[in-house]
């Protein structure tokens, strides 16, 4: 069975459709969409090792096919593929498609990230329009399908952190700026300081940066530091907004003063500055580190609340709560017979009833079939949020 994707020339067909001339983008397993080797399909043996890998289904591009591949021919035989591509149960290859989109943005912010943290080791100044195209790209994908980019973020790697912490504070500024109906430039140059606001770790020392352990009082002062590189970085960097300059220079001061580096006090840390403080304390707090498990977010809410009014701005954590929504999408759920799913869908729902992709049975501890259910639609509802440390499988497969 076939699958087009709406206002796309994609098509989602299965392995044993496959025939020289067609060329895949993506592939589809088990729920999970990965932009593969992009490119034409030039022999048999391309189509059967697809199959011994366990890939089931692969994303088509109609028009870069070859004419001569059978693919219009398919297309007529499999007419009901629309129909059921609109059932919940089945597929969601719209949202398949927004997540490839999303996922290849993640994958641009990271590598530019990279790219500049190697050159700000070597004393290069950093370009500013790079970052702002990436921020313009990521607000659009925010705006068009957040829970897409939501989904994506929640993938980590424990080794490439400073990447995707770096990425995932700017998308959270982003998303919260959006709830808070702050302007789309402002949200930009935020965009622009949570990507760069650890740009300062580059000169810390690695020994102490990926210390697997709490660090000693020499060693956190040490830590510290970062941000007075970054200081030292953001002079340098030509058409920096003061917003960007902020975000990057205020997320770890504290509202009684005891922050660094400048040891703000008050009304000196502006909104998006606050904004900063709480995105990144939340992201670091539900990230696998080299020291730690990533928490949940449930759990992670009551340690932000248990900062305020001090260090954090009270009221602004309650709206990032009601923004970030008790069960975010991309965390897990266990709902009431016993599956554990991901939050998949939370657009116009309120946060007790979204719709849960679920793979798994804590009951029975075994994989399910994959199932996207509806809690609009279901009798089930969400015991409680899940940690992916304490399951007994990895849940990355089925994002």
């Amino acid at each position: 069975m076939a699958d087009k994707a709406q206002d796309s020339n994609l098509l989602k067909l299965p392995v044993d459709k496959l025939t020289q001339g067609m060329f895949v983008t993506a592939i589809d397993s088990n729920g999970k969409v990965a932009i593969a080797n992009a490119g034409q399909i030039k022999s048999q043996a391309t189509i059967a090792k697809l199959g011994t890998s366990g890939i089931r289904f692969v994303w088509v591009d109609v028009e870069r096919s070859s004419d001569d591949c059978g693919l219009k021919a398919t297309v007529e035989e499999e007419t009901v593929v629309a129909e059921e591509a609109a059932k919940p149960a089945k597929a969601m290859p719209s949202r398949d498609i927004r997540q490839v989109q999303a996922k290849k943005i993640l994958g641009e912010a990271k590598g530019l990230i990279r790219k500049v943290l190697s050159e700000t080791f070597e004393g290069k100044a950093i370009e500013v329009a790079p970052f702002e195209a990436l921020a313009d790209n990521m607000i659009e994908s925010i705006m068009l399908d957040a829970d897409a980019l939501k989904c994506v973020s929640a993938l980590r790697d424990k080794d490439a952190y400073l990447l995707e912490h770096s990425v995932n504070v700017a998308f959270l500024l982003v998303t919260f700026g959006k709830y808070l109906k702050l302007d789309k430039e402002l949200l930009k140059q935020m965009a622009v300081g949570g990507i760069l606001h650890d740009i300062g770790k580059i000169k810390v020392d690695n020994k102490i940066l990926h210390k697997p352990g709490k660090l000693t009082p020499e060693e956190f002062e040490h830590m510290k530091l970062h941000q007075v590189y970054a200081i030292d970085v953001m002079k340098d960097a030509k058409g920096l907004s003061q917003v960007s300059k902020d975000v990057c220079l205020m997320h770890h001061e504290k509202l009684d003063g005891r922050g660094y580096p400048r040891g703000l006090k008050g009304d000196e840390i502006p909104l998006h500055g606050r904004m900063s403080c709480i995105v990144d304390i939340f992201d670091a707090l539900t990230a696998t580190r080299c020291y730690k498990e990533a928490m949940s977010p449930a759990a992670a809410f009551k340690i932000l609340l248990s900062l305020t009014p001090f260090h954090l701005d009270t009221e602004l954590v309650y709206e990032f709560i009601r923004c970030i929504g008790v069960y975010p999408v991309g965390s897990l759920v266990e709902l009431s017979d016993g599956r554990v799913g991901i939050v998949w869908e939370s657009k116009e729902r309120d946060a007790l009833h979204p719709v849960v992709k679920c793979f798994y049975s804590l009951k029975h501890r075994h994989y399910t079939e994959v199932t996207f259910v509806d809690l609009l639609k279901s009798d089930l509802n969400i015991e409680r949020g899940v940690s992916p440390s304490s399951l007994d499988v990895d849940p990355k497969p089925f994002y």
